[in-house]
């Protein structure tokens, strides 16, 4: 034993090795000297050899800094929100190299004085959606909804449908929300029905606003009735619209989906949503909407404490300005079987029983509650579903009647070799 210990190389010594000192570039000084440590006292312990010190410990060093790893989604569900909704263009990403370092983010580089901050995200916006005269970026959907609540009706009642008052993720109730801010909620209608009147006989001198909220995790049907956007214009109070997934525009690929640019155009006076769903960006809230209404948002004290940074700023503004973001490119997507019946034969040829079967795909995130979209899948023995999930990459696939499905709805065609290789890593 004491031979053992002393044959173990030191932690100064393993860190002088070349690739263990790019690590220590790469990964920080701190986190490569726990591992060594922790490697060098396994072959203290026996459990290696002290020659292989180096080599362990550089297997064991993450890829980078982050304890987020990269992940193949052939779950089926387009916005995953376990796997951070959607995925951002190549365009956004390369935004969020120049936003990391030193920018103009809240500069006038012509005067040299202070600018308005992330300004050239709020001209995007007003580019793509031009019936907004204003607009305004908090950190997500949720904060931008008790953002209007709180500047616009604190101490004041905030009258919606019954059927609206919705709980989403996590057990994240919307009312709680509301409440919080101060704001009174004053219910309407029933859970299945409600009509305009029924909102006029609950206005009053104490009312902020009427609030129109898309249910967008479930579908009510049958004997209902619901108020739009238009109708509600016809009440003498401002009508706040939270369309949830963030479409700008109508989508032909979602007719039934709700868009910034209708609901304004309907009367709307303000629109909230999301930026990392349907609209394909980085995670943040957007206001959109009359002037005077976004400039009191923007000027309430708690408008600071829900600002985003730069890196967000960067990655919206081209997400709305550059190409397709992948999650538009998907909704528009074909060839899906004939990609899963290739996956399916190269599989079979390897000797894993895989077949390639139609399948049903859905948006997730809160978008198209109920919409099914036609896809198509690679299914497999059940038993792969963990395999896949332990390997690297780690693969999110769909278990569903005994079987693992790969769905490729929401995965990149250029994606599919390392699906294929990742399914023979786990054989």
């Amino acid at each position: 034993m004491g031979d053992r210990r002393r044959a173990v190389p030191g932690t100064d010594r393993v860190l002088a090795d070349p690739d263990v000192a790019a690590a220590v570039e790469r990964l920080g000084h701190q986190l490569v000297v726990r591992t060594v440590r922790e490697v060098a006292q396994r072959a203290r312990d026996g459990l290696l050899e002290p020659e292989d010190v180096v080599a362990e410990t550089l297997a064991a060093l993450p890829r980078s800094a982050s304890g987020m790893r990269p992940v193949i989604n052939a779950t089926g569900v387009l916005l995953h929100t376990n796997l951070g909704r959607a995925p951002l263009s190549r365009a956004a990403r390369e935004a969020l190299q120049v936003a990391a370092g030193t920018t103009d983010v809240e500069l006038d580089l012509d005067t040299g004085d202070r600018g308005r901050r992330g300004a050239s995200a709020v001209e995007a916006l007003l580019d793509a959606v031009p019936g907004a005269e204003d607009a305004h970026l908090v950190n997500n959907g949720a904060a931008a909804l008790a953002l209007a609540a709180t500047a616009l009706a604190a101490d004041r009642e905030i009258v919606l449908a019954r059927g609206e008052m919705v709980e989403i993720g996590d057990g994240f109730r919307i009312p709680d929300l509301l409440t919080s801010t101060g704001a009174r909620l004053r219910e309407v209608g029933t859970t299945n029905r409600v009509r305009l009147d029924d909102y006029r006989q609950a206005l009053g001198d104490d009312t902020g606003f009427a609030l129109k909220i898309h249910p967008s995790n479930f579908v009510i049907s049958g004997f209902t009735a619901e108020v739009g956007v238009a109708e509600l214009r016809e009440l003498d109070v401002p009508v706040v619209a939270d369309i949830g997934s963030g479409l700008l525009r109508p989508d032909p690929a979602l007719p039934g989906e709700p868009d910034a640019a209708t609901t304004l155009a309907d009367g709307s006076d303000l629109v909230i949503a999301s930026g990392d769903k349907l609209l394909g960006g980085p995670q943040c809230g957007l206001l959109l909407g009359r002037a005077d209404v976004v400039q009191r948002l923007r000027r309430h004290p708690l408008a600071r404490a829900l600002r985003v940074d730069k890196l967000t700023l960067a990655a919206l503004e081209a997400t709305v300005r550059g190409p397709r973001p992948p999650v538009a490119e998907a909704l528009r997507r074909s060839g899906l079987a004939e990609r899963a019946a290739a996956l399916a034969e190269s599989l079979a040829a390897a000797g894993i029983p895989a077949e390639a079967v139609d399948s049903g795909a859905s948006v997730g995130g809160g978008g198209a509650p109920g919409v099914v979209l036609s896809s198509a899948a690679v299914a497999l023995p059940a038993g792969f579903a963990k395999q896949l999930r332990l390997g690297d990459p780690p693969v999110m696939a769909r278990v569903e009647r005994n079987r693992c499905l790969l769905d490729l709805f929401a995965l990149d065609p250029d994606d599919d070799e390392a699906l294929r290789r990742a399914v023979l890593a786990a054989h």
